[in-house]
């Protein structure tokens, strides 16, 4: 080759090599990897449950309240019903439980001065769960835990999307085997562990091992916890050590709570030093620091999305009333506060500041149009729900109302009731007679001061957009009984 052509060659070559290296750059500045999504949902875990909610929690949860530090935190966060089931359904459909009648826990019945409405105990096949969101985009879908959404296997999580499940079926809770310590016996929790095994823990390596596994391809990974969900059981190791801390706390236990049902006052912890809660709590921290922990060891945090709730309140007026909520009123089973906010962080890399905080209203219902908006999936059917990403950013939410509906007597004494929240007010309206109560949650979280007879027009106009509301999504309400006719709202 003459020297000219040489230098031509050599020279061809360097703009070559320059063109591939400024593509390359390019695409490596484009080609962001598609977001997994991680939904850490805990069975019955009240707000003031978490260091992070709560600076004088009684129990300590340290993986939570540092991954509280690297999210955001919703202070007024909530479940859309008191109970279990219908607030799952919320999440994994972005709909108000009250369109399909699934309004109370699978398939709770209790009866009171009236029957309740008619309960549908099952999540209907039709319905589209965020898996089924999510399957169309390549995603790999895992569930592990509780499920608790349909009375046999034709509703169990592999018929609504999920490619993996480890332990949901009919029960809500590990009533089987020796319950929260192995052999747990779950049919669908395979193989069984070997004896002594925890429960949680259980699961969050199940979790865990999926992420590792998947860890370079999109994926759900949905850990719906047992824990802390009754029965009452913790680690030898966590009670002894909370027993020691519950000796050094005095104070009174317990107060007076209004009563629906039965003839024995009802009464309702204010205080927390329940060791055996405590230790399940703390348990439950553990397992959730082993999930967040397997996120960093895939090296996968930066394209994440983590969501911590849980899907009722604190359980404080029955079967054992292990936590108190307050400031919040009630717990489980109460459309009170403290039966239906709760904890609500959530980690979006991109989106949230690390240790920021909302005050904006959000609901269950908004986790599936959020994780439909961020992979820019078509929903299939009209949904409750909104895309929560302005509030992620720091901005508030264009949203007029939240709504709650539960025609049903709660096992916790809670009474049949709707709710709606608008701003800073709740109106709270009682089925058996249709009395209501207005409270200003920023000024009474408490709700003890009932504002309904000084703000008789804005007590009427919340109620009539309830009642717009029940129209809009076919509520049932209290039947007949012995004769007797409970109230029903007006046309």
């Amino acid at each position: 080759m003459r020297p000219e052509s040489k230098s031509r060659w050599l020279i061809v070559c360097v703009l070559l090599l320059g063109v591939a290296t400024v593509r390359s750059t390019a695409a490596a500045e484009t080609d962001t990897p598609p977001l997994n999504f991680v939904v850490l949902l805990v069975d019955d875990l009240g707000f003031m449950d978490i260091g992070a909610n709560n600076p004088n929690c009684f129990y300590e949860t340290p993986n939570i309240d540092r991954f509280s530090d690297s999210a955001m935190r919703f202070t007024n966060g909530y479940a859309a019903n008191p109970v279990c089931s219908p607030t799952r359904f919320s999440l994994m459909t972005g709909r108000y439980p009250t369109r399909t009648q699934a309004t109370n826990f699978f398939s709770g019945k209790r009866e009171g001065t009236f029957r309740p409405a008619p309960l549908n105990d099952k999540m209907p096949l039709d319905e589209v769960t965020i898996a089924e969101v999510l399957k169309p985009k390549g995603y790999q879908t895992f569930f592990a835990g509780k499920w608790h959404l349909g009375p046999d296997s034709d509703f169990y999580p592999p018929a609504q999307g999920f490619d993996v499940n480890m332990g949901g079926y009919h029960r809500g809770g590990p009533y089987t085997g020796k319950k929260y310590f192995s052999p747990f016996q779950n049919p669908e929790l395979k193989p069984d562990s070997p004896p002594g095994d925890h429960l949680p823990d259980r699961l969050a390596r199940e979790t865990a091992s999926f992420i590792e596994q998947n860890a370079d391809q999109p994926f759900l990974a949905y850990l719906a916890f047992y824990s802390v969900h009754t029965p009452l059981m913790g680690r030898p190791d966590l009670v002894k050590k909370y027993q020691a801390k519950a000796a050094e706390i005095e104070g009174e236990e317990f107060a007076d709570e209004e009563q629906v049902f039965g003839d024995r006052p009802r009464k309702v912890r204010i205080l927390q030093k329940h060791a055996v809660y405590a230790a399940m709590v703390e348990a439950m921290d553990q397992a959730v620091g082993k999930v967040l922990d397997q996120i960093d060891a895939a090296g996968i945090a930066d394209h994440t999305v983590v969501v911590l709730t849980s899907d009722n309140g604190g359980l404080s007026t029955s079967e054992g009333s292990p936590t108190s909520n307050l400031p919040l009123r009630g717990g489980k089973g109460w459309v009170y506060e403290g039966g239906i906010r709760e904890p609500w962080i959530i980690r979006y890399p991109g989106v949230t500041q690390p240790g920021s905080v909302s005050d904006e209203p959000i609901c269950s219902i908004d986790l599936l149009p959020t994780i439909a908006a961020a992979v820019d999936a078509t929903l299939p059917q009209p949904i409750d729900g909104i895309n929560l990403a302005p509030a992620l950013r720091g901005n508030s939410l264009d949203r007029e109302a939240l709504f709650w509906h539960y025609p049903h007597y709660s096992n916790q004494g809670g009474f049949p009731g709707g709710a709606i929240r608008m701003g800073n007010y709740k109106l709270v309206e009682r089925y058996e007679d249709g009395r209501i109560h207005l409270y200003d949650l920023s000024r009474d979280v408490g709700e003890k001061n009932d504002l309904a007879d000084s703000m008789p027009d804005k007590a009427e106009q919340m109620r009539h957009r309830l009642h717009d509301w029940y129209q809009d999504v076919n509520a049932h309400f209290l039947r007949e009984k012995n004769g007797n006719q409970p109230w029903v709202p007006s046309e």
